[in-house]
Protein backbone atom coordinates (compact mmCIF):
# COMPACT_ATOMS: atom_id res chain seq x y z
CA UNK A 1 0.00 0.00 0.00
CA UNK A 2 1.60 3.47 -0.90
CA UNK A 3 2.04 6.01 1.85
CA UNK A 4 2.70 9.87 2.52
CA UNK A 5 6.33 8.90 1.07
CA UNK A 6 5.26 7.99 -2.03
CA UNK A 7 3.11 10.95 -2.47
CA UNK A 8 6.00 13.11 -2.15
CA UNK A 9 7.78 11.37 -4.38
CA UNK A 10 5.16 11.03 -6.97
CA UNK A 11 4.98 15.61 -6.34
CA UNK A 12 8.42 15.63 -7.19
CA UNK A 13 8.38 13.78 -10.38
CA UNK A 14 5.17 15.69 -11.56
CA UNK A 15 7.38 18.86 -11.01
CA UNK A 16 10.36 17.73 -12.36
CA UNK A 17 12.11 20.48 -14.87
CA UNK A 18 13.18 18.05 -17.23
CA UNK A 19 10.57 14.89 -17.07
CA UNK A 20 7.83 16.28 -14.88
CA UNK A 21 4.19 16.89 -16.56
CA UNK A 22 3.60 20.11 -18.70
CA UNK A 23 0.59 20.73 -16.81
CA UNK A 24 1.64 20.44 -13.29
CA UNK A 25 5.00 22.13 -14.63
CA UNK A 26 2.62 25.58 -15.28
CA UNK A 27 1.08 25.58 -11.96
CA UNK A 28 1.52 28.07 -8.91
CA UNK A 29 0.03 28.94 -6.00
CA UNK A 30 -2.55 31.21 -7.64
CA UNK A 31 -3.29 28.72 -10.77
CA UNK A 32 -3.87 25.89 -8.17
CA UNK A 33 -6.03 27.96 -5.50
CA UNK A 34 -9.36 27.57 -7.47
CA UNK A 35 -8.94 23.70 -7.59
CA UNK A 36 -8.31 23.46 -3.95
CA UNK A 37 -11.38 25.22 -2.62
CA UNK A 38 -13.29 23.27 -5.65
CA UNK A 39 -12.18 19.78 -3.57
CA UNK A 40 -13.18 21.42 -0.54
CA UNK A 41 -16.46 21.91 -1.22
CA UNK A 42 -16.09 18.03 -2.86
CA UNK A 43 -15.30 16.75 0.31
CA UNK A 44 -17.92 18.83 2.33
CA UNK A 45 -20.66 16.98 -0.17
CA UNK A 46 -19.75 13.75 0.11
CA UNK A 47 -19.46 13.78 4.11
CA UNK A 48 -23.54 15.61 3.78
CA UNK A 49 -24.45 12.72 1.55
CA UNK A 50 -22.39 10.20 3.65
CA UNK A 51 -21.00 8.76 0.88
CA UNK A 52 -17.94 7.35 2.18
CA UNK A 53 -16.54 5.45 -0.49
CA UNK A 54 -16.40 9.16 -2.97
CA UNK A 55 -15.23 10.92 0.50
CA UNK A 56 -11.87 8.44 0.47
CA UNK A 57 -11.40 9.74 -3.00
CA UNK A 58 -12.20 13.45 -2.17
CA UNK A 59 -10.39 13.55 0.70
CA UNK A 60 -7.49 12.02 -1.52
CA UNK A 61 -7.82 14.97 -3.61
CA UNK A 62 -7.83 17.43 -1.44
CA UNK A 63 -4.27 16.20 0.41
CA UNK A 64 -3.44 16.08 -3.30
CA UNK A 65 -3.44 20.07 -3.25
CA UNK A 66 -1.95 20.37 0.11
CA UNK A 67 1.20 18.26 -1.04
CA UNK A 68 1.32 20.37 -4.04
CA UNK A 69 1.76 23.95 -2.33
CA UNK A 70 4.32 21.90 -0.26
CA UNK A 71 5.78 21.28 -3.34
CA UNK A 72 5.43 24.73 -4.36
CA UNK A 73 6.68 26.62 -1.47
CA UNK A 74 9.91 23.90 -1.17
CA UNK A 75 10.73 25.08 -4.84
CA UNK A 76 10.69 29.09 -4.04
CA UNK A 77 12.72 28.36 -0.70
CA UNK A 78 9.28 29.49 1.43
CA UNK A 79 8.36 26.53 3.36
CA UNK A 80 8.25 22.16 2.61
CA UNK A 81 5.47 19.75 3.78
CA UNK A 82 7.62 19.26 6.51
CA UNK A 83 7.93 22.37 7.72
CA UNK A 84 3.96 22.42 7.76
CA UNK A 85 3.82 19.35 9.51
CA UNK A 86 6.50 20.53 12.35
CA UNK A 87 4.65 23.71 12.48
CA UNK A 88 1.11 22.35 12.50
CA UNK A 89 2.06 19.71 15.68
CA UNK A 90 3.59 22.13 17.59
CA UNK A 91 0.74 24.40 16.95
CA UNK A 92 -1.69 21.84 17.93
CA UNK A 93 0.22 20.70 21.03
CA UNK A 94 0.20 24.31 22.80
CA UNK A 95 -3.29 24.51 21.57
CA UNK A 96 -4.23 21.30 23.45
CA UNK A 97 -2.48 21.94 27.37
CA UNK A 98 -5.55 19.62 28.33
CA UNK A 99 -4.04 16.67 26.52
CA UNK A 100 -0.41 17.34 26.57
CA UNK A 101 -0.03 19.02 29.80
CA UNK A 102 3.48 19.68 29.92
CA UNK A 103 3.56 20.64 25.87
CA UNK A 104 4.95 17.30 24.90
CA UNK A 105 3.63 15.29 22.36
CA UNK A 106 4.28 12.13 24.35
CA UNK A 107 3.25 13.66 27.85
CA UNK A 108 -0.15 11.26 28.75
CA UNK A 109 -2.59 13.53 30.87
CA UNK A 110 -4.44 11.81 33.62
CA UNK A 111 -7.45 9.73 32.69
CA UNK A 112 -9.15 10.78 35.81
CA UNK A 113 -8.78 14.37 34.70
CA UNK A 114 -12.03 16.00 34.27
CA UNK A 115 -12.49 18.03 30.95
CA UNK A 116 -14.87 20.54 31.01
CA UNK A 117 -16.25 21.53 26.94
CA UNK A 118 -16.62 25.56 28.12
CA UNK A 119 -13.28 25.94 29.77
CA UNK A 120 -11.36 23.82 26.73
CA UNK A 121 -12.51 26.53 24.22
CA UNK A 122 -12.17 29.40 26.35
CA UNK A 123 -8.35 28.45 26.41
CA UNK A 124 -8.03 27.50 22.90
CA UNK A 125 -9.39 31.22 22.43
CA UNK A 126 -7.63 32.71 24.70
CA UNK A 127 -4.42 30.67 23.38
CA UNK A 128 -4.88 31.63 19.91
CA UNK A 129 -5.49 35.50 20.81
CA UNK A 130 -2.06 35.23 22.48
CA UNK A 131 -0.59 33.73 19.20
CA UNK A 132 -1.45 36.55 17.10
CA UNK A 133 -0.44 38.84 19.74
CA UNK A 134 3.31 37.76 20.04
CA UNK A 135 3.07 37.53 16.00
CA UNK A 136 1.55 40.80 15.22
CA UNK A 137 3.99 42.54 18.04
CA UNK A 138 6.34 44.16 16.00
CA UNK A 139 3.62 45.32 13.33
CA UNK A 140 0.87 48.05 13.25
CA UNK A 141 -2.04 47.00 15.65
CA UNK A 142 -4.36 45.41 13.28
CA UNK A 143 -8.55 46.38 13.40
CA UNK A 144 -10.26 43.34 15.06
CA UNK A 145 -11.72 42.23 11.87
CA UNK A 146 -8.88 42.42 9.52
CA UNK A 147 -7.85 39.12 10.02
CA UNK A 148 -11.56 37.79 8.60
CA UNK A 149 -10.12 36.16 5.21
CA UNK A 150 -12.13 37.49 2.37
CA UNK A 151 -12.32 34.50 0.41
CA UNK A 152 -14.56 32.91 2.40
CA UNK A 153 -17.92 31.71 1.39
CA UNK A 154 -20.21 34.53 2.36
CA UNK A 155 -22.45 32.81 4.99
CA UNK A 156 -19.48 31.41 6.27
CA UNK A 157 -17.41 34.97 6.96
CA UNK A 158 -20.70 36.75 8.10
CA UNK A 159 -20.37 33.77 10.95
CA UNK A 160 -17.31 34.75 11.90
CA UNK A 161 -17.52 38.73 11.68
CA UNK A 162 -20.21 38.02 13.63
CA UNK A 163 -18.63 36.03 16.33
CA UNK A 164 -15.47 38.03 16.22
CA UNK A 165 -17.40 41.34 17.02
CA UNK A 166 -19.14 39.64 20.18
CA UNK A 167 -15.88 38.75 21.63
CA UNK A 168 -15.83 42.36 22.40
CA UNK A 169 -19.14 42.66 23.85
CA UNK A 170 -20.86 43.96 20.53
CA UNK A 171 -23.77 40.90 20.01
CA UNK A 172 -27.59 40.70 20.15
CA UNK A 173 -28.88 39.85 23.50
CA UNK A 174 -31.41 37.31 22.56
CA UNK A 175 -32.63 35.33 19.31
CA UNK A 176 -36.03 37.44 20.05
CA UNK A 177 -33.63 41.05 19.27
CA UNK A 178 -32.31 39.27 16.29
CA UNK A 179 -35.73 38.02 15.30
CA UNK A 180 -36.55 41.85 15.58
CA UNK A 181 -33.95 43.19 13.81
CA UNK A 182 -34.66 40.65 10.36
CA UNK A 183 -38.40 41.82 10.49
CA UNK A 184 -36.71 45.43 10.25
CA UNK A 185 -34.59 44.30 6.87
CA UNK A 186 -37.58 42.49 5.92
CA UNK A 187 -39.70 45.62 5.33
CA UNK A 188 -36.62 47.67 4.30
CA UNK A 189 -36.26 44.80 1.26
CA UNK A 190 -40.40 45.52 1.10
CA UNK A 191 -39.11 48.98 0.55
CA UNK A 192 -36.99 48.78 -2.12
CA UNK A 193 -38.60 46.34 -3.95
CA UNK A 194 -41.52 49.46 -4.32
CA UNK A 195 -38.90 52.04 -5.31
CA UNK A 196 -37.47 49.96 -8.17
CA UNK A 197 -33.83 51.12 -6.87
CA UNK A 198 -31.62 47.55 -7.65
CA UNK A 199 -28.81 48.78 -5.83
CA UNK A 200 -30.34 49.39 -2.51
CA UNK A 201 -32.50 46.46 -2.71
CA UNK A 202 -29.21 44.18 -3.43
CA UNK A 203 -27.73 45.96 0.00
CA UNK A 204 -30.85 45.52 2.08
CA UNK A 205 -31.08 41.91 0.70
CA UNK A 206 -27.36 41.42 1.61
CA UNK A 207 -28.42 42.92 5.35
CA UNK A 208 -31.65 40.42 5.29
CA UNK A 209 -29.20 37.59 4.95
CA UNK A 210 -26.68 38.65 7.66
CA UNK A 211 -29.50 39.43 10.08
CA UNK A 212 -30.62 35.50 9.65
CA UNK A 213 -27.21 34.65 9.25
CA UNK A 214 -26.57 36.17 13.84
CA UNK A 215 -29.91 34.25 14.17
CA UNK A 216 -28.70 30.56 12.92
CA UNK A 217 -25.04 31.97 14.97
CA UNK A 218 -26.93 32.36 17.86
CA UNK A 219 -28.79 29.36 17.92
CA UNK A 220 -25.33 26.97 17.17
CA UNK A 221 -26.41 26.56 13.75
CA UNK A 222 -24.18 26.91 11.06
CA UNK A 223 -25.86 28.87 7.61
CA UNK A 224 -23.29 27.11 5.26
CA UNK A 225 -24.41 23.95 7.00
CA UNK A 226 -27.99 24.74 6.93
CA UNK A 227 -28.44 26.35 3.20
CA UNK A 228 -26.45 23.00 1.86
CA UNK A 229 -29.53 20.95 3.53
CA UNK A 230 -32.20 23.17 1.76
CA UNK A 231 -30.20 22.97 -1.28
CA UNK A 232 -30.23 18.76 -1.14
CA UNK A 233 -34.12 18.47 -0.53
CA UNK A 234 -34.59 21.38 -3.07
CA UNK A 235 -32.91 19.25 -5.40
CA UNK A 236 -34.75 15.72 -4.22
CA UNK A 237 -38.29 17.65 -4.08
CA UNK A 238 -38.12 18.88 -7.22
CA UNK A 239 -36.76 16.43 -8.97
CA UNK A 240 -39.70 14.20 -8.25
CA UNK A 241 -41.71 17.55 -9.52
CA UNK A 242 -39.85 16.88 -12.92
CA UNK A 243 -41.26 13.30 -12.85
CA UNK A 244 -44.87 13.59 -12.42
CA UNK A 245 -44.67 16.67 -14.57
CA UNK A 246 -43.25 14.63 -17.29
CA UNK A 247 -45.48 11.64 -16.51
CA UNK A 248 -48.58 13.13 -16.22
CA UNK A 249 -48.39 16.52 -18.43
CA UNK A 250 -45.61 15.39 -21.19
CA UNK A 251 -43.06 17.98 -19.74
CA UNK A 252 -42.79 21.68 -18.41
CA UNK A 253 -43.89 23.46 -21.49
CA UNK A 254 -47.38 21.48 -20.77
CA UNK A 255 -47.86 22.17 -17.54
CA UNK A 256 -49.20 25.08 -15.54
CA UNK A 257 -47.74 26.73 -12.27
CA UNK A 258 -50.42 25.33 -10.09
CA UNK A 259 -50.21 21.79 -11.14
CA UNK A 260 -46.25 21.71 -10.52
CA UNK A 261 -47.24 23.05 -6.75
CA UNK A 262 -49.57 20.14 -6.38
CA UNK A 263 -45.90 18.11 -7.18
CA UNK A 264 -44.28 19.86 -5.04
CA UNK A 265 -46.45 19.69 -2.07
CA UNK A 266 -46.78 15.97 -2.84
CA UNK A 267 -43.17 15.50 -2.78
CA UNK A 268 -42.71 17.53 1.06
CA UNK A 269 -45.38 15.34 2.23
CA UNK A 270 -43.49 12.06 0.93
CA UNK A 271 -40.45 13.16 2.18
CA UNK A 272 -41.92 13.44 6.10
CA UNK A 273 -43.21 9.75 5.46
CA UNK A 274 -39.57 9.01 4.05
CA UNK A 275 -41.04 8.16 0.68
CA UNK A 276 -39.15 10.37 -1.16
CA UNK A 277 -36.33 8.98 -3.30
CA UNK A 278 -32.84 10.39 -3.00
Amino acid sequence: MYQLTDLLYLMQRLRNPETGCPWDLKQDFASILPHTLEEAYEVADAIEREDWPHLEEELGDLMFQVIFYGQLGEEAGHFSVDSVIDKLVIKLVRRHPHVFPSGDLRAERSPDDTLDDAKISANWNAIKEEEKRLANSGDVKKALLDDIPVTLPGLSRAVKLQKKASTVGFDWADAKAVMDKIEEELQEVRVELASGDMQRLESEIGDLLFAVTNLARLKKIDPEVAIRGTNTRFRRRFAHVERVVLECHGGFDNASLDQMEQAWQEAKRLEKQGLLPE
